[in-house]
């Protein structure tokens, strides 16, 4: 019971955090959203200002292995495993470079991070084709404007926990090989153990975050789709198993 309570207290405590920030940082928010071309600043904001202080403020300790240095004139493709709501976090934390995340379009509905959600991210619905096809578009646009794109390829967290790592859609390859960025593999170690969207589990601690060396899509085309997202498949699901 008292455990169960503590967790109760602990998991509200993240939607006091997540909100209180965003009211504390509304005048900014609200400043540097009125124009696309002030997202760098926007990014800098988010980055230092909410994402970071969540993750203290939730008691987590982050630890990034680097098994590569992000390049700051280079756009990438981001990608990572997706177990939790602290996975966006660690995503900002760990990437210096200014990313624009593909999501899905119901958290857009959520209050206030809704209103700044439509305005930072490019949001998809799944069960609109069209949707999906303008998702491509709009990335395009944002690595010509040289931000690189965050997707976690799996498309969601699945219900049973016991899926180490599901199998990935086709969206951010595809992204990747028609703007010809390389892709750079992410690990999120312990998200799933650390803050679970099962509401009485989890704890503080240490999150383990690994960021390996990208793989390449330079003259590839859409046909080496399928083998290059099996290949970053394989790439973060040895890591995952090895952790």
């Amino acid at each position: 019971m008292i455990k169960k309570l503590c967790q109760l207290l602990w998991k509200c405590w993240f939607y006091i955090l997540v909100t209180t920030l965003i009211i504390i940082l509304l005048p900014l928010l609200l400043t540097l959203t009125y124009k696309a071309k002030w997202y760098r600043p926007l990014y800098w904001v988010i980055r230092n200002l909410w994402a970071t202080p969540i993750l203290y403020g939730m008691g987590f300790l982050p630890r990034i292995k680097k098994a590569y240095h992000f390049d700051k004139n280079q756009n990438y493709m981001l990608v990572a495993n997706h177990y939790s709501m602290m996975d966006i976090m660690l995503m900002f934390y760990c990437s210096p470079n200014p990313f624009v995340i593909v999501g899905k379009k119901e958290l857009s509905r959520l209050p206030l991070f809704g209103y700044f959600y439509r305005r930072i991210a490019i949001m998809v619905d799944r069960s609109s084709p069209k949707s999906r096809r303008e998702v491509y578009v709009q990335a395009l646009k944002r690595v010509q404007a040289n931000l690189s794109i965050c997707i976690f390829p799996e498309g969601g967290v699945p219900d049973d926990e016991s899926i180490i790592l599901d199998s990935f859609k086709d969206g951010a390859f595809r992204i990747a090989l028609q703007c010809q960025i390389p892709i750079a593999p992410i690990i999120l170690h312990d998200t799933k153990n650390r803050f679970p969207f099962r509401f009485f589990a989890g704890s503080p601690g240490v999150m383990r975050v690994t960021i390996l060396p990208p793989v390449s899509t330079e003259g590839k085309t859409l046909i080496d789709k399928d083998p290059l997202k099996e290949e970053v498949r394989t790439i973060i699901l040895q890591k995952l198993l090895s952790s």
